[in-house]
């Protein structure tokens, strides 16, 4: 059941939703940042190649292969990567705060009590 508004369901399951949801979110975190940490390294490669000459080689590792390029043909790959980071983050996010939502909506309606954190 991954529905973002709490419905009326027995407390059971609100109990296990509230888990899972407990246990998704940590992973979810930890992926983004993950992902922030990626698209922190590819601004950096779009600022170190930037001002360099388009026609000066540049390597990029694709897969396990080292690829031989240019820097023109480099620089918008690396930029359209950048920005594919930075919508799954956005995502992810957008995910992260509605499963927050759906807990907090599930702790309150059904006065689930939780374990103090160590």
């Amino acid at each position: 059941m991954t529905t973002t508004s709490v419905g009326a369901m027995p407390p059971g399951d609100a109990v296990r939703r509230y888990n899972e949801i407990m246990q998704e979110s940590p992973k979810l975190v930890q992926k983004i940042a993950e992902l922030e940490m990626d698209r922190n390294e590819h601004k950096l490669v779009e600022e170190t190649l930037g001002p360099l000459d388009p026609s000066r080689r540049a390597y990029r590792l694709v897969g396990e292969v080292l690829v031989e390029r240019t820097v023109q043909e480099v620089l918008p790959s690396v930029a359209a990567n950048r920005g594919n980071l930075e919508e799954s983050i956005s995502t992810l996010r957008d995910h992260l705060e509605k499963m927050q939502k759906e807990a907090a909506e599930l702790k309150t309606k059904y006065n689930l009590q939780t374990e103090p954190q160590q």
